[in-house]
């Protein structure tokens, strides 16, 4: 099978020729720039090449097509038009990391030592505005910087907290379309493609790290506060913001139609290391209507399958997700509670694909022997790929501390379960 095919065949839960398997093509499925350049450099021995850190935020690296090559990794990306600090990756400038990392960012990617040696980055590259993240000295990514505005209860209006929800522009789709065909010309990979505008609530979205001078409920426990206390208004941000989201899929799904397979739509997490922090009832509630309404509209326009990300313990929500009408679960969070592999396979094997759940990257993987995590890799596959519907991938990003004997490991290990 090519890339694509074996994507494909994954997605409709028919057993592929070896497993399906993607490293960088999501924002929550990548690998640390410090992580992948130490794997580059151990697999292809490029001493000079420098990884480009295309999502910022995270500091996560592109995965280049020679090393996706001799990894056998399937999944690629349509990037979006710009990072999560809201600026465009391009003209790309060196930059070293606090751990010495020699790595390349976009020209945008503007940023400034404070007093204590913490680093400071600008929305949308603007070093005139207030700083909107901060990777504290020594640190291997940013922190958001809430900038909250003092909140009036009778001036709040929700289009404060949907001004990044716009149309569409015919440069935009167009955007999306010249990226899809450039992948396409790279090779027969599968590809995902995130649509712009479709994260309800997501909480690295909720303070706007891209803006300049964001209004609304920007404060991460505001947000949450607001989810039981403010809940009209909540409803009024996921309306509009839905509503936009319908047109918009309407209009890329038609340009860009079979350059893609995979539509990331969501990364609001619901679980914790213990459990769901809300219940059944407040998910149906307050998500499902218009999850459901993005659902439709992208399985009505697209061949497309909808990507749901969700951290942590989500067992006895995976029912109302797949209702929802979402076909893939992102990362299964085997370490969370509930969350067991085998119970996950048997109860929902045939009615969602699992992405991740691959190797736990909390401890076997940066803490672990390679041996641990050979094991761990060699077992998951055996138990999400039987029948098909599993796509490779580890439990969220690989971080930077993690070895990398144990990132060959892992790799050998999916070699090896082919």
């Amino acid at each position: 099978m090519t890339s694509r095919e074996r994507l494909i065949a994954t997605l409709h839960h028919t057993q592929p020729d070896r497993v399906c398997v993607d490293m960088g093509a999501t924002a929550v499925t990548g690998i640390s720039a410090g992580a992948l350049h130490k794997l580059r450099r151990a697999v292809l021995g490029d001493d000079g090449y420098r990884v480009r850190v295309h999502e910022p935020y995270q500091m996560l690296g592109a995965v280049d097509d020679a090393l996706r090559e001799a990894l056998g990794i399937d999944v690629a990306d349509i990037p979006s038009p710009r990072t999560m600090f809201g600026f465009v990756n391009r003209d790309w400038k060196p930059f070293t990391m606090f751990d010495g990392t020699e790595v390349l960012v976009s020209e945008e990617f503007r940023a400034r030592e404070d007093e204590n040696g913490n680093l400071l980055i600008f929305p949308a590259g603007d070093t005139s505005a207030p700083p909107s993240g901060k990777m504290p000295q020594g640190g291997f990514y940013f922190d958001t910087i809430i900038r909250q505005p003092p909140i009036d209860e009778t001036k709040l209006d929700p289009a404060d907290n949907g001004e990044e929800y716009q149309p569409l522009s015919d440069a935009d789709i167009q955007y999306f379309v010249d990226q899809g065909k450039a992948r396409a010309q790279m090779g027969e990979y599968g590809v995902v493609i995130g649509l712009p505008g479709t994260a309800l609530g997501d909480i690295a979205l909720v303070p706007a790290p891209f803006l300049k001078h964001p209004r609304g409920i920007r404060d991460v426990e505001e947000w949450y506060v607001s989810t039981v206390a403010r809940k009209d208004y909540v409803h009024a941000v996921f309306e509009r913001q839905t509503e936009i989201a319908v047109a918009n899929i309407a209009r890329l799904g038609a340009a860009v139609g079979d350059l893609a397979q995979v539509a990331f739509v969501c990364g609001t997490d619901f679980g914790t290391q213990r459990g769901p922090f809300l219940s059944p009832k407040a998910y149906r509630e307050l998500y499902s209507p218009y999850y459901k309404r993005v659902n439709a509209a992208v399985h009505e326009h697209t061949n497309w399958k909808t990507f749901k990300h969700s951290c942590g313990s989500v067992f006895e929500l995976i029912p109302l997700m797949i209702e929802d009408g979402f076909d893939i679960l992102n990362p299964v969070q085997c370490s969370a509670a509930h969350m067991d592999p085998r119970d996950l396979k048997r109860e929902f094997g045939k009615e969602i694909v699992f992405w991740g759940g691959g190797v736990d990257t909390q401890k076997t993987l940066p803490f672990g022997t390679p041996d641990d995590v050979y094991r761990e890799v060699r077992e998951r596959i055996e138990i999400f790929n039987d029948g098909g519907g599993f796509v490779f991938n580890t439990i969220h990003n690989i971080q930077a501390n993690s070895p990398v004997e144990n990132l060959q490991a892992m790799f050998r290990a999916v070699r090896d379960s082919a």
